[in-house]
């Protein structure tokens, strides 16, 4: 199991921009894939965007495509998500995940996480 913390959430206006980071502890970080996932109120929780444990292979959502970006410093066992151009439809609780897979995969569903942050909330108002 890996221990994860975000942060960085909080209220933009739409058009703006916000990092969440999200730590991580308990196992070696660079021999986990990272995902970021996030769930509206309502709402199923839907995957956003998720990196290889070298950070050299990225996937993302629809959605987000051209405005998110994932990333990864394994030096400091921290995954980040840069979110801009962000819109009020981004508003949900985010949430980091680690893969204990052991490859990349071309798609990624919950059931691939087996650790999971306590999420972050990002408030987008129009």
């Amino acid at each position: 199991q890996a221990q994860l913390v975000e942060s960085g959430g909080g209220l933009v206006q739409a058009g703006g921009s916000l990092k969440l980071s999200c730590a991580a502890s308990g196992r070696t970080f660079s021999s986990y894939a990272m995902g970021w996932f996030r769930q509206a109120p309502g709402k199923e929780r839907e995957f956003v965007a998720a990196i290889s444990r070298s950070g050299g292979s990225t996937i993302y959502v629809d959605s987000v495509k051209g405005r998110f970006t994932i990333s990864r410093d394994n030096a400091k066992n921290t995954v980040y998500l840069q979110m801009n151009s962000l819109k009020p439809e981004d508003t949900a609780v985010y949430y980091c995940a680690a893969s204990f897979i052991p490859y990349f995969k071309s798609s990624y569903q919950k059931a691939d996480f087996g650790s999971w942050g306590q999420g972050t909330q990002v408030t987008v108002s129009s």
